[in-house]
């Protein structure tokens, strides 16, 4: 899938076709935990302090961590 930065955040670009510098990404879930983990957004859509949130609830990654965070409460 196509990325771009839009309005500061990260937008999917599912027909490729916004303006502006776009970058590819596989479409799952670990693909785009690495891209976040080494801040390879900001670098390919050369653009500071993007946020990813959206892209991250398309793949259910806010789930993921909320579950982590309370199993480790619970402990």
């Amino acid at each position: 899938m196509r990325v771009v930065a839009r309005d500061g955040r990260v937008a999917v670009d599912a027909a490729a076709r916004l303006p502006g510098r776009g970058a590819w990404l596989h479409r799952s879930q670990a693909c785009v935990e690495t891209a976040l983990k080494r801040k390879a957004f900001g670098r390919a859509l050369r653009a500071d302090n993007l946020d990813a949130t959206g892209l991250l609830q398309e793949f259910g990654v806010d789930t993921l961590n909320q579950k982590a965070e309370k199993a480790m409460d619970q402990s």
